[in-house]
């Protein structure tokens, strides 16, 4: 059967369209986070875009061009690690970035310090948040992360955090204190909304259960919230003077929004259950994900 060169890409076409949507909108987000609240009030973040700040405030220097030049040596790590198709990817939104910085002027929202922190921090958030959504990055510094963590076995979030504490480091040496502080809150507010972003609000929560009364929890679990659970044979009893004996242990993932009531409805079948909750950063197939996609 012959396939033309139209109709394999047709399917593609819509997923790079919204690719790019992703990653234009956190552009702009990201453009309004930083000419909004924090390149006109001095003020820095953490990776890379931190280190540009800190340039273009110490040495005049425009930050549309730092930003550019700052993540070149990402970029190439960036394709050796990932392949040309994301540097690529990288280098666009990174440049798209960078031109919205330089021809986009917003309006002065506030110059209170505490707002220009948290709001500056949570529209750039939202931006690499969005970016990463469709594909791509807006900074670099992860990228490295990556790398420096496969070669030393410390995770992506560690390497993150020594960069970032080096860097508001030299801010405090340069500038002064309260610059590295305000910067640590704006970082810490472009992290979390970064990860509501990416995540979403629908965060996946993991559940184990060890019950006697397992086959009432399950009934309820099935039934009444339409959830799948697994269920494994276990062992219980390994204390102190307890006694072995055969157990199921229930296991079931949700959603972060339903924790709530999942503990609520176990307690009311058995107030001793053991239960241990988790968090899961991906769930792929399964009852969770078609209940969601109707």
């Amino acid at each position: 059967m012959k396939h033309t060169a139209a109709h394999d890409g047709a399917p593609y076409l819509p997923l790079l369209l919204k690719d790019f949507t992703f990653i234009v909108v956190g552009a702009l987000s990201a453009a309004f986070g930083l000419e909004g609240f924090l390149v006109p009030n001095g003020f820095l973040d953490g990776g890379a875009t931190g280190i540009a700040l800190l340039i273009a405030r110490l040495s005049g220097v425009s930050f549309p061009v730092l930003l550019v030049l700052i993540n070149l040596p990402f970029l190439l790590i960036a394709f050796k690690l990932a392949g040309r198709r994301f540097a690529v990817r990288a280098a666009l939104s990174i440049l798209v970035l960078a031109v919205l910085t330089s021809v986009l002027h917003f309006p002065d929202i506030t110059h209170d310090k505490l707002l220009v922190s948290v709001f500056g921090g949570f529209f750039l958030g939202a931006g690499i948040g969005l970016a990463v959504r469709g594909g791509s990055v807006l900074d670099g510094t992860e990228v490295l992360a990556l790398a420096v963590g496969r070669r030393i076995g410390i995770s992506i979030g560690d390497v993150v955090m020594v960069i970032n504490v080096a860097i508001f480091g030299v801010a405090a040496w340069l500038i002064d204190l309260e610059t590295a502080m305000y910067a640590m809150i704006t970082y810490l507010s472009a992290s979390k909304t970064l990860d509501l972003v990416v995540e979403g609000l629908e965060e996946y929560t993991g559940v184990t259960i060890i019950s006697p009364h397992h086959a009432e929890i399950r009934e309820v679990i099935a039934n009444e919230m339409g959830r799948g659970v697994t269920v494994y044979s276990g062992k219980r009893g390994f204390t102190k003077g307890a006694v072995s004996h055969e157990v199921d242990i229930l296991y079931c993932v949700i959603t972060r929004l339903e924790v709530g009531r999942f503990l609520s409805e176990v307690e009311k079948i058995d107030p001793d259950a053991f239960v241990v909750t988790s968090p899961v950063k991906d769930v792929r197939g399964g009852i969770l994900l078609k209940r969601r996609a109707h």
